[in-house]
């Protein structure tokens, strides 16, 4: 109990209510404004976050990662123009149903079914959460290599028609993190005898580069545009009461959101997709999916708002991350000496708690916003993209000069945003680098740990947790290529050729 009153606390505080306030309305005017995302808007506020404490701080960056979700939908629904990538899938549905006059319908489906999937998420969240932490003091070294190694191989493996550029991609983010002065001898590694490069390649230059500085240039490159103005009219409060008629649907598809949200790499597409393909199956009118069907909707919303929840599971419990948003997440927990992990729950269980709570009520200002003030935020989004790219340029600089004061950095990030720009127009893989680079030095750091007890390569997997994590390692790598192999296999088995009907020949059929 005095926990949970220290917890209160914590969230009561004013810093921690504008902080939440700000990320939370902040976060879905940015996910309703197409062509940012929350990616780019955490990317240009993670500099600053490292100033606050770090439960402001958090507070503020899961704002925005939960609610952009419900942003995204609006443009998403009403102009077929998802907001966020995510909100693609919602453009199945949700247009079809506002080109029959249906648009508050399909927007309160999409508001009420995206509050139960962040609500079920967080429940989760709370279930697991201890129970991954009582886990936890059993992985040592070998263990926690052997997780990160896992989480770059699904990384990768998720790129389907694309694993060996997203393998290259996550090689370079290890390569980019082992710049600098290694950590146990502190020798100098890929320096050149270059003094700007002791340091290393920060993290969070990379990422504003990647994704802000990137995203900026995009914009700036595309012609011109702004949503047009629209405007909703109808009851917007009446999804919350559909909803109850399609539950099961939406706790399956919040269910696939949390079990995908905890696998590294996988996320909210995987888990859309799968959602969907569920609610079609098991639908009683599957031939209305795509042309205006609310499970479908409701599918698609539940799973993806599931997700930014379910993904901290693995962050606080294990302190690995599971896709780039937790990653940056992760370097505010760092900066501030609080280390996620089972000692986390042992010693800062109140500071948890806050983070619950604030995840809670997170979820139910966003849904209140929404239902008051859709049509204000329609007038808000009509901003050309030109406009954008120029304001996110701006920030993305300035956040990158008020790390360490470094002219060089920015060079740096400049350098990252045209690699970014390269790979978003050839449609290649941004997340494997940040991944790399996260996972790459928890991974080199609890190797060299861990050998110092290992003699033999049985060793390193004598322990159970161990041999688990290296059997589902293998595992999978056998499945990828059985996978590839009925693939190739397919791809060589001749196409069947229509033979011929000779008009002649009575036996013969056609």
């Amino acid at each position: 109990m005095e926990t949970l009153l220290s917890g209160i606390s914590i969230l009561l505080q004013w810093q921690v209510i504008v902080a939440l306030l700000i990320g939370s309305i902040g976060g879905v005017i940015i996910g309703a404004l197409p062509g940012v995302g929350a990616a780019v808007a955490i990317a240009i506020l993670l500099p600053a976050t490292f100033a606050f404490e770090p439960i402001v701080g958090l507070t503020l960056l899961l704002g925005i990662y939960g609610s952009s979700m419900y942003g995204g939908a609006i443009p998403a629904i009403l102009i077929n123009t998802p907001g966020t990538a995510v909100n693609a899938l919602t453009t199945y549905d949700g247009y079809p149903m506002t080109k029959r006059g249906q648009g508050h319908r399909a927007l309160s489906l999409a508001y009420s079914a995206s509050f139960f999937g962040g609500v079920f998420a967080i429940i989760c969240l709370m279930v697991l959460s201890p129970v991954l932490a009582l886990v936890a003091p059993h992985f040592g070294s070998r263990e926690i290599f052997l997780a990160a190694l896992l989480g770059i191989i699904l990384v990768v493996l998720a790129h389907r028609g694309q694993i060996f550029a997203a393998g290259m991609l996550a090689a370079f983010g290890i390569f980019l993190n082992s710049v600098g002065l290694e950590p146990v001898k502190y020798t100098r590694r890929f320096t050149f005898d270059q003094s700007w490069l002791a340091s290393g390649i920060d993290l969070i230059v990379v990422v504003l580069g990647l994704f802000a500085i990137s995203q900026a240039f995009l914009l700036l490159l595309e012609k011109n545009h702004a949503p047009g103005d629209t405007h909703v009219s109808g009851n917007i409060f009446a999804g919350l009461k559909e909803l109850l008629g399609v539950k099961r649907v939406a706790t399956v598809s919040s269910s696939i959101g949390v079990f995908m949200g905890m696998v590294p790499g996988t996320g909210e597409f995987t888990s859309q997709f799968l959602s969907y393909t569920y609610a079609q199956k098991t639908s009683k009118n599957p031939e209305k999916f795509g042309d205006g069907s609310p499970e479908g909707l409701v599918a698609s919303e539940a799973a993806n708002n599931a997700v930014p929840g379910a993904a901290m599971i693995p962050l606080l419990a294990l302190g690995i991350p599971g896709e780039a948003l937790t990653a940056m997440m992760l370097s505010v927990f760092y900066v501030h000496n609080v280390i996620p992990g089972p000692q986390l729950f042992e010693n800062q269980m109140d500071f948890v708690l806050a983070l619950y709570m604030a995840l809670i009520l997170l979820n139910v200002i966003v849904l209140v916003f929404l239902l008051f003030s859709t049509n204000l935020l329609l007038k808000i989004i009509q901003i050309p993209t030109r406009f954008l790219g120029v304001m996110i340029l701006i920030l993305a600089f300035v956040g990158v000069y008020s790390l360490r004061n470094s002219i060089t950095d920015c060079a740096i990030a400049a350098g990252f945003g045209v690699f970014g720009l390269i790979l978003k127009r050839l449609d290649l893989p941004i997340v494997p680098i940040i991944l790399g680079m996260v996972l790459g030095g928890i991974m080199e750091t609890k190797l060299r740990s861990a050998m110092a007890r290992v003699k033999t390569p049985l060793d390193f997997i004598d322990r159970p947790i161990a041999a688990i994590l290296f059997g589902l390692i293998v595992l999978i790598l056998i499945l990828h290529c059985r996978t590839l192999y009925f693939e190739f296999k397919n791809k060589l088995r001749p196409e069947p050729t229509m033979q011929p009907v000779d008009s002649d020949n009575p036996n013969q059929q056609g």
